[in-house]
């Protein structure tokens, strides 16, 4: 019989992302056999021991879904707020226990994943893995091409007190509107930096009025209104994991 690590099967169970399932049994919230286990290292053997978080039988979901929201601003990603704030699994109903894949700030819109497979998170969440993800951005004042070459090539923003330098981004020019002083921008980044896209318009001079992440991996939400979802095709699981391979052996 296999073992798995513990970490791995809770991330399967979709109990939560591989690296928030870490954090659960750092916290003393999961049990082996009755034994709570704070080592991350634990292997467990899925068909013989008995795993519970937070006191309850952790049981394996082996269909997987994966679901395509377009997210209204409001909502936040995670599963429970401490300010009681709307949640994006208010908006998606289905009785299995989905996780967000990444995350976007409550003030964004746009495309987001959930899914109750955990190894997919795990693939597509991790730094070495990131892929595309498009958004459209409208800024205060009109930008000039000097400051888009800024954004394309990186900028330096704020990262937990200390300075990162953004990867190279695919930048267009969208709208520019004189009589609002307003532009409107198409960026595409590959990393996930907490508020990464409205730090680097900060960076650049130019607060951030409106984001919209438009695109996962190139799969869109255009047809999708606000506060509604699907489930992605299997073509498109593939092909967000394809990019992601590709990602990460360059």
């Amino acid at each position: 019989m296999e073992e798995v690590r513990l970490q791995k099967y809770l991330a399967e169970c979709g109990i939560a992302s591989r690296r928030k399932a870490e954090e659960l049994i750092l916290q003393g919230k999961v049990a082996v056999n009755g034994k709570v286990i704070t080592e991350l290292g634990t292997k467990i053997k899925p068909n013989k021991d008995i795993v519970t978080y937070q006191g309850k039988k952790v049981e394996c979901q082996h269909e997987y879904v994966y679901i395509l929201l377009n997210k209204p601003i409001g909502y936040v990603t995670t599963a429970k707020d401490q300010f009681n704030r709307d949640s994006v699994l208010d908006l998606v109903k289905t009785n299995k226990r989905l996780v967000p894949v990444g995350r976007l700030d409550m003030y964004t819109s746009g495309a987001l994943i959930l899914t109750n497979d955990g190894d997919f998170v795990y693939k597509v969440t991790h730094p070495k893995h990131e892929i595309d993800k498009t958004y459209t951005v409208t800024i205060n004042g009109i930008v000039k091409n000097e400051e888009v070459e800024q954004l394309r090539k990186g900028v330096k923003i704020e990262e937990t007190d200390e300075y990162y330098l953004t990867k190279p981004a695919k930048v267009k020019i969208l709208k520019t509107d004189e009589e609002k002083n307003q532009s409107r921008l198409e960026i595409t980044i590959h990393e996930g930096k907490n508020r990464q896209v409205r730090k680097m318009c900060e960076a650049v001079g130019h607060k951030v009025l409106a984001l919209h992440r438009s695109k996962i991996a190139g799969i869109g939400v255009k047809d999708i209104p606000l506060g509604k979802w699907r489930y992605l095709k299997d073509e498109e699981i593939k092909k967000i994991l394809k990019e992601n391979i590709e990602k990460s052996n360059h």
